[in-house]
């Protein structure tokens, strides 16, 4: 038989990625293309819906010209709980999209906590009440673009990324989406595995335009042509980017616990059964099968990634690979703290009005120490989440997975060890949830029968040793002093 070959779209906050995997698992092309963001007031950020569907298709074109394969299937990963309106018939976008990072639906969420519904609304999503997630944006869209009633007849479509790139790729012919994106809507019931009433009656969202939901690893559609790509391709793979990630990870097993360093970062671990947290990690699901749901436990922290690119301009610096160097020269920020509260925190703390600040200055703080401090104030950040969730999940968390864009720099996975006391795994592949989806998609197809095939597949990984155990304590006591003046203005 001739060879499987898997392609996949990962649609990410700042580029659009597309491979192509073969059925070792192997990236045998790759393309990207970058995403504008805009920020049209404090606190709001959002996107254009065509130029991402327009930036698939130029990823897409891209990857397909450098190999001349068969394509037996396609898999999509995405960024999760940016949200958008369209019309079912035409495809025209109504507004933009309204992305995880966007808060202006922070009225609303304000609302709810008056109402006293936090409890409830954790207790059947799974999560807290946040700007971050998509049923308030969604709520914010339906309101300014006059789209309610349409909505309740079914003329316009209400969904996450992946169900545009569904509609699209499907010239208009399906509108789904997975368990995994659903699960990150405050609108889906974490135990039936649907849309939930109560939750669309409080968001006032109607169900008609809301998106069917199937497992990750199910036969969703199949693709109309699309510049190399022929029609009727199945698409069989859907799943929001962190659980993409540690599916590409194969961090199937109880006690696996990944982060994704990008412009936020995501800790998450699978569970044996639905965990509620009560420290502040979301409940969701880490990926469903046709078998069922793995559920996760998930901590989102907004500002990591976007912390380091905020110092380089600061600083004026060329990269953050500069950024890396500079903080070298030092062997610690000697009590400088950066706490990278742009958007308000994130787990475990979910402080909408927190603001970032630099703490600890001294007459002989240099530059260095300020980037310093950024480095650290990533692997602070994980560290937070990363000890409630091992608590939460009642697992030894004994080693963390990292993957993402700054997981690339040494040192900042060596000062990760250091914080953590544990081990640091790093994948070195840049396409980690791309190559979760495909592994899905290549699921349902056949080409692997089970998870343990997937496990055994080949991935190049390094690893970074704690340097001692006194894992810095000191210094993350002088971190969370930051972090309490960050949310209550203290002086």
């Amino acid at each position: 038989m001739p060879e499987a070959y898997l392609l996949a779209i990962d649609q990410g906050t700042t580029n659009t990625k597309v491979i192509i995997v073969n059925e070792r698992g192997e990236v045998v092309a790759q393309a990207s293309k970058a995403v504008n963001i805009s920020f049209p007031q404090p606190a709001w950020v959002e996107q254009d819906a065509l130029e991402i569907w327009q930036s698939v298709r130029d990823a897409l074109a891209a990857c397909l010209a450098q190999v001349k394969v068969t394509i037996s299937t396609i898999g999509i990963s995405n960024q999760r709980e940016s949200v958008l309106l369209w019309e079912r018939k035409t495809g025209r976008p109504l507004g933009p999209v309204v992305t995880w990072q966007c808060r202006r639906s922070s009225a609303f969420c304000q609302q709810l906590e008056a109402q006293g519904l936090g409890e409830f609304l954790h207790q059947r999503s799974g999560l807290g009440i946040d700007p971050l997630f998509s049923g308030s944006k969604g709520r914010w869209l339906l309101e300014h673009h006059n789209a309610q009633r349409r909505a309740e007849a079914g003329e316009i479509c209400l969904g996450t990324v992946d169900s545009w790139l569904l509609y699209q790729l499907t010239g208009g012919k399906a509108h789904k989406t997975d368990v995994t994106n659903a699960s990150r809507t405050q609108l889906f019931n974490l135990k039936t595995l649907d849309w939930d009433d109560e939750l669309l009656a409080i968001f006032n969202i109607p169900r008609p335009a809301l998106a069917e939901i199937q497992p990750s690893s199910s036969r969703f559609a199949e693709s109309v042509a699309l510049a190399e790509l022929p029609a009727g391709i199945p698409i069989m793979g859907v799943i929001g980017d962190s659980h993409g990630a540690l599916f590409g990870q194969a961090g199937f097993e109880q006690g696996s616990v990944k982060a994704t360093y990008g412009t936020g970062s995501s800790l998450m671990t699978p569970t044996a059964n639905l965990v509620q947290s009560e420290k502040g990690l979301s409940s969701t699901i880490a990926w469903g099968l046709k078998t069922g749901v793995t559920y996760a436990l998930e901590g989102n922290i907004s500002s990591t990634g976007a912390a380091i690119t905020w110092l380089v301009e600061l600083l004026q610096l060329d990269s953050p690979s500069a950024l890396s160097n500079l903080a070298s020269l030092v062997e610690s920020s000697e009590g400088v703290n950066f706490v990278p509260a742009f958007v308000g925190l994130g787990a475990p703390h979910w402080n909408d009005k927190a603001r970032g600040l630099i703490t600890g200055l001294t007459r002989g703080s240099k530059r260095e120490h300020l980037a310093r401090a950024g480095l650290d104030s990533i692997a602070f950040q994980i560290r937070d989440v990363f000890e409630v969730m091992a608590k939460e999940a009642k697992s030894a968390l004994k080693l963390l997975m990292a993957d993402g864009g700054a997981s690339s720099n040494d040192s900042l996975m060596q000062i990760q060890a250091d914080t953590l006391g544990i081990p640091v795994l790093r994948n070195r592949s840049a396409h980690l949830s791309a190559l979760g989806a495909a592994y899905l998609a290549g699921l349902e197809l056949g080409i692997w029968r089970n998870l343990i095939e997937i496990k055994q597949l080949p991935r190049q990984r390094d690893q970074f040793e704690p340097h001692s155990n006194v894992r810095r304590d000191e210094a993350y006591k002088l971190w969370k002093a930051a972090v309490q003046r960050s949310m209550f203005g203290l002086s």
